[in-house]
């Protein structure tokens, strides 16, 4: 009986609770439809107002041009490098050293640089478009009416300008499409276009050597009047020169990969076994321990002690006529994949004339203000009416007085 007693209790309050929140509804109920005149004749105002503002707005159309990044790609010179069997050391470590980790949001970055920006300026005069009294002003402008974008999904650039006429809207994008490939086009931010640039300096830093190694060796021919030495000293001056410079190039691939990778990188470990196999036949060539190839010497006794410091300077020319030939055929390979690349930036869809203006979206405003008037109007109806009928109530009555009595003091 009890636990029947209890539930029949709860079901009671159960009853109850839906009687009030029924009540209340009938009250909002009562409230509006005493104040239906009220929100029929706001909401009616306020998307009347609506509709005849967003046809005062000027129109705008929006003109979409889009890009491709260009790829860092090196597979031609890879193939090309494989080739060189030893010299490809100085190739792969300015594709490692210098590559860049993420290209797409550099372009980004480059649209929205100060120099193309002022290009776009003084391109199509935007300061008198913008009534922009300074080139800062100007760019502000051109910014809000300009947006580049990388898709996240296809890593395609998305570059959109607003402007009242289409015409004009497709002649900005297009036009910053090009000031941005002018740009490209004089920086090195390609991979190719780096190593290219590498090599470029290795090579004449290399044939500068050459040349001052080649004048010391005629400056000794003068000196010392050898002209000539036997073949097999020059044979042993020309394999040396060869494994020094094939050493020194796999130095600076190993300095180039420690700069990206750890030293259990197999990579790593490959290069420094290639490395000590060098030095050890260097070794062995110099009839030294120690394997140091700016000590390499011919032994005394297979060459006459007038020509020792021939030797030395033959050696020196035939050393850097080596890295002369590895740093060339380097940057011959840096230039085709540059070449091969053709144009830094691909464009994929060409800003046209758009045909639909992308603001005021009309029809979109006037439904939205339609609905939303109508909500504040129901809203403040209720408000009004709840603070009517409590200020009816005498306790409410008397306390509010009691605050303006304290709010007088």
């Amino acid at each position: 009986m009890k636990s029947e007693w209890v539930g029949g209790h709860i079901r009671d309050a159960e009853l109850n609770d839906a009687r009030g929140q029924n009540v209340y509804l009938l009250d909002f109920l009562i409230i509006l439809s005493k104040r239906r005149r009220f929100i029929l004749v706001f909401t009616l105002v306020v998307t009347l107002l609506t509709a005849i503002v967003t046809l005062l707005l000027p129109n705008q159309y929006t003109a979409e041009t889009t890009i491709l990044p260009p790829a860092q790609n090196s597979s031609m010179s890879s193939a090309l490098m494989g080739q060189l069997g030893g010299s490809s050391a100085l190739a792969s470590v300015a594709g490692a050293s210098l590559g860049i980790k993420n290209p797409s949001d550099m372009y980004v970055s480059l649209f929205q640089s100060r120099t193309i920006e002022d290009a776009m300026v003084q391109r199509f005069g935007l300061m008198a478009k913008y009534k922009a009294k300074k080139d800062s002003e100007a760019r502000a402008a051109f910014e809000r009416h300009a947006k580049v974008v990388l898709g996240a999904k296809d890593g395609i650039i998305h570059v959109t300008v607003k402007d009242r006429d289409p015409k004009q809207a497709a002649d900005l994008a297009n036009g910053y499409v090009d000031e941005f490939r002018k740009l490209t086009a004089r920086l090195a931010i390609t991979e190719a276009s780096q190593r290219r640039l590498f090599f470029e300096k290795q090579l004449l830093e290399s044939k500068e050597n050459l040349t001052n190694a080649e004048e010391a060796l005629k400056n000794t021919e003068q000196s010392t009047g050898v002209l000539q030495i036997d073949s097999q000293a020059r044979s042993l001056i020309e394999s040396a020169a060869t494994l020094r410079a094939q050493v020194v190039a796999k130095e600076v691939q190993l300095q180039g990969m420690r700069s990206y990778a750890t030293e259990d990188n197999p990579e790593v470990v490959t290069a420094e076994q290639q490395l000590a196999a060098l030095k050890a036949q260097l070794a062995k060539l110099a009839g030294s321990d120690q394997g140091s190839s700016s000590d390499f010497m011919v032994p005394k006794g297979k060459v006459p002690e007038a020509g020792m410091e021939y030797l030395r300077r033959l050696r020196d020319v035939k050393y850097y006529e080596t890295i002369s030939e590895l740093v060339g055929k380097q940057y011959e390979v840096a230039k085709l994949d540059e070449a091969r690349q053709g144009a830094i930036t691909q464009i994929v869809d060409v800003a046209v004339p758009p045909d639909n203006r992308s603001f005021p979206k009309r029809t979109i405003s006037v439904v939205v203000a339609l609905f939303f008037s109508f909500f504040v109007a129901c809203v403040w109806c209720i408000f009004m009416g709840r603070m009517r009928i409590r200020n009816e109530d005498p306790e409410v009555r008397r306390r509010l007085d009691t605050l303006r009595a304290t709010l007088r003091r």
